[in-house]
């Protein structure tokens, strides 16, 4: 028994690697199109090995301090920095050492610790400088001079910005801290919240889903041609058994084909991975290793799910000697069985859902479960509709003719080739409106107004006349259309006493003209030498409220204990006045005295910081980095902020960054898929086309009637699928609580669809006019 199991499918396997030219090409084809799907599923079973590998990465240049560390020979001071350039964040690290810079500690991927003015940096900061824009980011690294490129080791990624500069004014008691030693394991990350996980999952099945589809459709090419060769083989004596275990031979050399061709795809996809940055996201090729236990499972389940997608197929199909008849034909396509599927789908994430609300407790497999077969289960619907729509299509031009009856004769093919585009879809079109709602929600307003200033900058801790300065330059920037600027010190009262601790509460004082508090209180007019105060009234501890006549050393510090310089007096004029405080374009509400230059002799006091807001001309995207060059990387009392009325959490930016990657990926394959599936269409009625052209038809005419063979099913594709999409978007909203807030989401998906109908049959015509030559009608 197991000989004759064995002699059936080493003849399926013969069938499929002998028979000519068209042998060939029926098995090339089957195994491109699975081995498309499988190097995306060997890259999706790589996605936890390259976050691992980033990970270990970024813990290794992070460093180990201690308090009150001592110098030694192999020290090093730290300071991280961090500038913005084009919306990529370069950050990096001040390195100076404390002993030989030979023996000295370094972060991974550098040899040795940079000196002054030396600098390390990655191969893409490098790129960028020595770019056709270089010189205006080269501005903030000042004459620095690179020594040398990061390693791997020390980048998250070849797209990292990263760099390590060499200095020599850090202090560990002040703005620095040593180490000596780089490296430690990462902590535990914080669980997801609930809706951001349920969106997690939706992506995953979203994602992998399509990939699945496309390879069942995949093992299916050339079914037509295997029937007639079936039913020649019943002719000579074969039993329905035996066709059966021939068929599951020829599948699985198709699916084995289709994962050698997938291993290729994967490892030619993997030396180029480098090159590509998608969404600043980048990796090594080192890191794309498939995890072993999801490899495995691949290499698995393809050839099984071959098989077992041809042996399903072959129960709607009775081969005999006498040729090939599908069953059902007459009576169609049951529908109950597939609205069944649907149901099950809907009603399993009903289970699932109510468990969540109101709690931290997400069922993922269940979850996953139910969006899998409702995904399924709308997928399943575009065959009995293709069949019941293209049934009843009668008249109309002549290729509209031959394209519907095309579909009229094997629906079946027309429904498996835009499976993918119809699940793809319907999912799109759910997790588009569960990620819009969650996107609201993880939404935080930060109170900014980028309406009143588009930009704030503000340096800390330098005298008066320099703050004083740094406003007249940020002014003088090309494309700083308004600037206001103001001095702010924290002020000792001389009535205010030390605490337990020896610390003495100061009052918050912010020196500004009168154009510039407009935007900060609300007063009954200001001229200069005016002084007003803002009372907190929620505030239980601190200083007492300021009187008239109250007097603010202008160089004291506030640690009583601490050796204080002679006491220079300011003293509060009697004809000071109440305001109110108004929120800034930061979106901050500030209490205490607001003083105007006239009042007070702001060269005297002892600390301040300068706080500034901007408005740019919109036209000119290079102001903010003008702005940025006004100090040195190494300044990090210049800070510089972007107005932005919301902002959303890394874990949701991640999680974004994620989804439009993937979206591409599937996009690409989706696209991929329907070219081949076509070609193969084409190949098998080569015949067909050549006597159509033999007598007489035009090529025009054959060409449109392919561009109405794909678009027939796309289109009844995405009506089901923007329906079926929509009911899963509502589900998964009410699974985590959430309204619609983005009923449109179908549009652009639907847009895409229509223009891939264009793109498909644009890259199928050269197969068309290759294959309506006269030689197609040559026999054996």
């Amino acid at each position: 028994m197991i000989k004759v199991w064995i002699r059936d499918l080493l003849m399926g396997v013969r069938f499929a690697v002998t028979g000519g030219r068209p042998g060939w090409t029926r098995t090339l084809l089957t195994g491109t199109g699975v081995g498309l799907g499988v190097a995306v599923l060997l890259l999706a079973a790589s996605v936890p090995s390259a976050i691992h590998a980033g990970d270990v990465r970024d813990a290794a240049r992070q460093y180990q301090y201690t308090e009150d560390a001592r110098p030694t020979d192999t020290s090093v001071v730290v300071g991280h920095v961090f500038t913005e350039y084009r919306g990529k964040v370069v950050g990096g690290m001040l390195l100076q050492p404390d002993g030989d810079p030979e023996k000295t500690v370094t972060p991974p991927g550098i040899n040795r610790v940079p000196g002054k003015g030396e600098i390390y940096v990655s191969p893409k900061l490098k790129r960028m400088l020595d770019g056709g824009d270089g010189e205006l980011l080269a501005e903030r690294f000042g004459n620095a001079k690179v020594i040398g490129t990061i390693g791997p080791d020390g980048l998250s990624g070849p797209a990292d910005v990263r760099f390590y500069l060499g200095t020599d004014t850090l202090t560990a008691e002040e703005d620095g801290t040593r180490t000596e030693l780089f490296g430690f394991a990462t902590a535990d990350n914080d669980p997801l919240p609930p809706s951001l996980l349920v969106l997690v999952i939706v992506m995953v099945v979203v994602l992998l889903l399509p990939i699945a589809v496309f390879i069942a459709t995949a093992v299916r090419f050339g079914s037509e041609g295997r029937d007639r060769r079936l039913a020649a083989l019943r002719l000579v004596g074969a039993d329905s058994a035996m066709t059966h275990r021939m068929a599951a031979g020829e599948a699985v050399t198709g699916a084995t084909f289709g994962l050698l061709f997938g291993g290729l795809f994967f490892t030619a996809g993997r030396l180029l991975v480098e090159r590509f940055e998608v969404f600043g996201y980048s990796v090594y090729s080192a890191d794309v290793v498939p995890t072993g236990w999801l490899a495995a499972l691949i290499l698995l389940l393809v050839p099984a799910s071959a098989v077992m997608v041809t042996l399903l197929a072959m129960r709607k199909v009775a081969i005999s000697p006498l040729g090939v008849a599908r069953e059902g034909t007459d009576r169609g396509r049951r529908l109950w069985w597939r609205l069944v599927v649907l149901i099950v789908g809907a009603v399993s994430l009903g289970f699932f859902g109510p468990s969540m609300r109101g709690g931290d407790q997400v069922n993922e497999w269940g979850i996953a479960g139910g969006v899998l077969l409702t995904l399924v289960g709308v997928t399943l619907l575009l065959p009995w509709a293709v069949e019941r729509v293209v049934g009843r299509m009668r008249g109309g031009p002549l290729s509209w003719q031959l394209a519907t009856r095309r579909l009229q004769l094997n629906s079946g093919l027309a429904a498996r080739a835009v499976s993918g585009v119809t699940v793809a879809v319907a999912g799109a079109v759910a997790l588009q409106m569960l990620y819009s709602s969650v996107e609201l929600r993880d939404r935080q307003e930060t109170g900014q107004d980028p309406s009143r200033a588009t930009m704030a900058a503000s340096h800390y801790d330098i005298d008066a006349p320099e703050a004083l300065d740094w406003i007249e330059r940020i002014r003088e920037v090309k494309g700083v259309t308004e600037a206001n600027g103001f001095l702010v010190a924290d002020l000792v009262n001389e009535r205010t006493k030390p605490d337990d601790d020896g610390w003495r509460h100061a009052h918050r004082v912010k020196i500004a003209d009168c154009d510039t508090l407009r935007l900060l209180v609300r007063t009954d007019g200001c001229r200069d030498g005016d002084v007003f105060f803002v009372p907190d009234p929620e505030e239980e501890e601190g200083p007492s409220p300021v009187r008239p006549g109250d007097r603010f050393d202008l160089r004291a510090d506030q640690n009583a204990e601490a050796k204080q310089p002679t006491p220079l007096w300011w003293t509060v004029p009697k004809d000071m006045r109440a305001a109110s405080a108004i929120a800034n374009p930061m979106g901050e509400l500030s209490r205490g005295l607001y003083v105007t230059p006239g009042a007070i002799d702001v060269k005297e006091i002892r600390h301040t910081w300068l706080e500034a807001m901007l408005t740019t001309d919109p036209a000119n995207r290079d102001t903010v980095e003008h702005v940025r060059n006004l100090a040195p990387v190494t300044d990090r009392g210049f800070q510089t902020y972007e107005l932005s009325m919301t902002t959303n959490s890394d874990e949701f930016n991640g999680i974004r960054n994620a989804l439009m990657i993937g979206a591409v990926v599937i996009l690409l394959l989706i696209g991929a898929s329907m070219i081949v599936s076509t070609i193969e269409q084409l190949r098998e009625r080569k015949r067909q086309l050549s006597v159509l052209v033999a007598f007489g038809t035009k090529r025009s005419t054959l060409g449109m009637s392919v561009l109405w063979q794909t678009a027939i099913p796309v289109v009844l594709g995405l009506v089901i699928a923007t329906g079926g999409g929509i009911g899963l978007g509502v589900l998964l909203l009410r699974m985590v609580d959430e309204s619609a807030t983005d009923w449109l989401a179908f549009v652009p998906l639907v847009g895409a669809g229509l223009l891939m109908i264009a793109l498909v049959t644009l890259a199928s015509l050269p197969s068309l006019w290759r294959m309506m030559r006269p030689d197609g009608l040559r026999t054996e």
